[in-house]
């Protein structure tokens, strides 16, 4: 099993350029039913999830064409999600983002949770990088 990388200064910089993660930015919060209107929803869960060593191009390739492409990443990245295909970035795509995401981001005020960041990070503040 591999470790998952911090994403390295020059990837973070190409993504805050990436239009999808722009699109994402738009249209945070805009649709809270997206996940009714996804693509995905008739396709095998399976296909978002491909093991390690298999490429994710087909997932990549459904999600080019959905409407809700911009929401579903943006949920992604609200909630750390680093595993499938979500808004037609691989989980490596989307760490780059993430950095961008928590820098352009502002916490939302009237989110229930306000308890600091989600429970996936701080378990992540325990693990020793050796």
């Amino acid at each position: 099993m591999t470790r998952a990388r911090m994403p390295r200064p020059h990837e973070v910089a190409a993504a805050r350029r990436d239009p999808r993660l722009l699109r994402a930015l738009r249209e945070r919060r805009q649709d809270e039913a997206w996940r009714t209107r996804g693509t995905c929803q008739n396709v095998d869960p399976e296909t978002f999830f491909p093991a390690p060593n298999e490429p994710a191009d087909a997932a990549v390739s459904l999600c080019r064409s959905c409407e809700v492409q911009g929401s579903c990443l943006a949920w992604a990245l609200e909630v750390g999600d680093c595993h499938g295909v979500w808004g037609g970035t691989t989980p490596r795509e989307r760490r780059a983002m993430l950095v961008a995401w928590r820098g352009e981001v502002q916490p939302d005020p009237d989110a229930a949770d306000e308890a600091g960041p989600p429970v996936r990070d701080r378990l992540l503040t325990l693990v020793p990088l050796s």
